[in-house]
């Protein structure tokens, strides 16, 4: 996942929009970049991989000039990307991922169109969205070409003279939403980017609405529609936790969701903990069910180290779970302690890292609570994992049953046979004492948003799409 944020002022726009931006480190990795509409359009690009954004950026901040800029913070593709078109100059970011593209490409390669901004022979989204968006009669009759080619999920900020065109995807898979302060407008990715700079937050964009915000205000330039199907988990994990995603905020919902896994146990511990910083909410909310005393037995050491989930090779993300989280064997020595995370996904940094430390520092049992059902499909809509044998459940279903099976639907089933194997193979190869997952109807519960309005992908298989099309298959 990505974070886009852009500003539209009456005044000079640098300092919300470099801050605001900068809101959204936890959402990316590799690249971040800023463009600004004065004069002239500027635009700033960096590579953030293993940096921070206000430390690369500042003196850029300090150069920059205009009443109206976007940025992002992206996990895969160096963005904004400039066009120079016959709608003038212009700047987009995006937030998404476009499961098509490579047909998208050969497509436009027959109409005679070219790429620019190839790295890793993989096709920038942004840029894709921006050749597509030009072929189009006006802006918004391109937007609406792009949005009606792809598969998976594109939002976008497109920034020009005007002011900046806010895009919301079709299904609403990525949110969107609108602040106002006196007379400056902002969009964010995260609606927490607002709290500080002191934007009210007035609207959420529907699925597929497009508004122009300019400094004459906010004009609607397409309706949205009420089939929303937003991504889950933004509120199991990337979401922050002081954002609200359709008005529901992510730290109530995190509490609520370790409440449900406290309400669904009966192990006997000395403590919870969570693990930080996306488990501790869930840590908090079990605490409080179930009266076990909130500890700290692992605290992150935050500075210079990103999400250990969204880096792109193994390698770094291995090297992220080993140095951000330090022990305190005084607490850990000796006790029974559940721990209460956001999800496993690929079970490596549970393995080789967390569950060691704690081992070497003298635990007695470790209890992994889970806030999620087993991921059992990578996504198709966010830039995450891209193949199912990144995913420890698949793994553990390959292993059980000798090859990769036509059918997952029995190990989808928390109450079969298959099910209770697949979970007992995945605590033995962690090594934990037990493992237990969240129930998708208490996952569900807890976020209290309607099942249908919900993208529950990668744990089902069911495409948010026209009824939820079944697609139970090896990917």
């Amino acid at each position: 996942m990505s974070g886009t944020f852009g500003v539209v002022s009456k005044k000079d726009c640098r300092e919300d929009l470099f801050y605001g931006t900068d809101y959204h480190s936890h959402l990316g990795t590799q690249f971040a970049g800023l463009a600004v509409f004065g004069k002239e359009l500027t635009r700033k690009i960096h590579d953030i991989k293993g940096s921070q954004f206000k430390a690369k950026f500042y003196e850029d901040y300090l150069k920059l000039n205009g009443h109206q800029g976007i940025g992002v913070i992206s996990a895969r593709d160096e963005e904004p990307i400039v066009m120079n078109s016959k709608f003038g100059p212009f700047a987009i970011v995006t937030n998404g991922f476009i499961e098509n593209a490579e047909k998208i490409a050969k497509e436009l390669f027959k109409k005679g169109r070219s790429f620019a901004e190839v790295a890793e022979g993989k096709i920038n989204f942004a840029e894709m969205a921006a050749k597509i968006i030009i072929s189009g009669k006006s802006i918004i009759d391109g937007v609406d070409k792009l949005f009606s080619m792809i598969t998976g999920s594109c939002s976008l900020l497109l920034l020009n003279r005007e002011g900046i065109y806010a895009c919301r995807d079709r299904l609403g898979l990525t949110p969107l939403v609108i602040g106002k302060r006196g007379n400056d407008w902002a969009v964010s990715t995260e609606s927490s980017a607002f709290l500080n700079l002191g934007y009210k937050l007035v609207k959420h964009l529907e699925p597929g609405e497009i508004v122009l915000i300019t400094r004459s205000g906010l004009k609607l330039k397409r309706k949205g529609s009420k089939v929303n199907q937003i991504c889950s988990f933004l509120w199991v994990y990337t979401g922050f936790p002081a954002s609200n995603y359709e008005a529901i905020n992510v730290e109530t919902s995190r509490e609520r969701t370790g409440a449900q896994l406290a309400k669904d146990d009966d192990v006997v511990a000395d403590m919870v903990a969570g693990i930080p910083d996306s488990g501790t909410a869930h840590a908090i909310g079990y605490s409080m069910q179930s009266g076990l005393p909130l500890r700290r037995p692992l605290v992150k050491y935050t500075p210079g180290f990103d999400r250990s989930y969204t880096p792109v090779t193994q390698e770094r993300r291995d090297f992220i779970a080993k140095m951000k989280l330090i022990p305190i064997p005084e607490i850990i020595k000796g006790k029974r302690i559940v721990f209460c995370d956001d999800s496993i996904v690929r079970g490596t940094q549970f393995k080789n890292f967390t569950i060691q430390k704690l081992k070497k520092h003298g635990i007695k049992e470790i209890h992994l609570r889970i806030a999620c059902p087993p991921l059992m499909f990578p996504c198709k809509f966010n830039y995450s994992t891209r193949s199912a044998s990144e995913l420890v459940a698949r793994r553990a279903i390959k292993s059980i049953e000798g090859k990769e099976p036509k059918s997952l639907c029995k190990y989808l089933d928390e109450n079969s046979k298959e099910y209770q194997k697949m979970v007992a193979w995945i605590n033995k190869d962690l090594g934990s004492t037990t493992l237990k997952y969240q129930k998708l109807d208490n996952m569900i519960k807890a976020i209290g948003l309607a099942k249908e309005k919900l993208c529950l992908y990668c744990w089902t298989g069911k495409e948010p799409k026209n009824g939820a099309k079944n697609v139970h298959q090896k990917r």
